[in-house]
């Protein structure tokens, strides 16, 4: 009986250390790809990154020079109206979820569409809004690619602010009625408050998502060889102008390539190091 026990005792000692050398390697494989791609492009976009990228706007075929200029501006403006428009829709709406819809039919309809929206193909919303905002008015423009970006970014908010408040204990809702506080305040002063750090780690993730979005914007800003900021036409952005440069047979524009698409990894890269440092600083003691 005690040699069937040892036995037993040893073949999961020799599977608990198989599963561990295997996870060991699968995370050693996964580094080292992640590490050869980010020291590719830091070589490449290093070597293209230089002070006429942010004063020049994007050159025409075969030309010399030129920057990132207009594609730079386009993708602020456009990334600064999606963030305006998906935070206060998605913070609401996650706090509807966490807070009211507990055995709301309308609440699991909601969460079903928004796993739904999560999963489904960025072309495909893209489309979605090529067809009511861009085949309707007969144009591509910024207003188009900001809310086709705003879709993707909606349903990332809303599911990490519903988590984020289902996180927070029951006990500090219970002692906020206990004050006398109505729902809505308590919803929004006390425990929106307690989840804050969640919250805006969620917004950081929807902008993280959509900032190399390029097929979206294929189909609705499209894009613009020159400096602009109507938002109302064909604006230049980032991404696409990534895609176009890297397929190009021109050496200038596959430098310009590389460059861009540094500057979104490192911008995304310094939002999230400054928001978590930014938080940890003034967290309650």
């Amino acid at each position: 009986m005690e040699a069937a026990k040892l036995a037993r005792y040893a073949r999961r000692r020799r599977a608990n250390w198989l599963g561990l050398a295997l996870s060991t390697v699968a995370m050693a494989l996964g580094l080292a790809v992640l590490l050869w791609i980010l020291a590719v492009l830091l070589k490449n976009g290093l070597a293209a990154i230089d002070l006429a990228m942010f004063t020049r706007d994007t050159p025409a075929p075969g030309s010399e020079g030129g920057g990132l200029r207009n594609a730079i501006v386009g993708s602020l403006l456009m990334l600064g109206l999606t963030v305006a428009v998906a935070s206060p829709i998605g913070v609401l709406a996650g706090i509807y979820l966490a807070e009211y819809g507990a055995t709301s039919k309308t609440a699991e309809l909601t969460r079903f569409v928004t796993d739904i929206m999560l999963s489904a193909p960025s072309i495909v919303l893209g489309l979605f809004v090529y067809a009511i905002a861009v085949a309707t008015v007969g144009h591509f423009s910024g207003f188009a690619g900001s809310l086709a970006l705003a879709l993707i970014a909606i349903p990332v908010v809303v599911r990490t602010t519903d988590n984020m408040l289902r996180l927070v204990p029951g006990s500090l809702r219970e002692a906020a009625f206990a004050l006398g506080a109505p729902r809505w305040k308590v919803s929004l002063m006390v425990t929106l408050r307690a989840a804050r750090a969640g919250v805006i780690t969620g917004v950081l993730l929807a902008i993280a998502r959509i900032s190399g979005e390029t097929a979206p914007l294929l189909f609705t800003a499209l894009n613009n060889q020159f400096f602009s900021t109507d938002m109302s036409s064909p604006m230049a952005n980032l991404p696409v102008v990534i895609f176009q440069f890297a397929m190009s047979p021109y050496d200038n524009w596959i430098r310009l390539a590389w460059g861009g698409a540094l500057l979104i990894t490192l911008a995304v890269l310094a939002i999230n190091i400054v928001a978590r440092v930014w938080f940890r600083e003034r967290a309650p003691s």
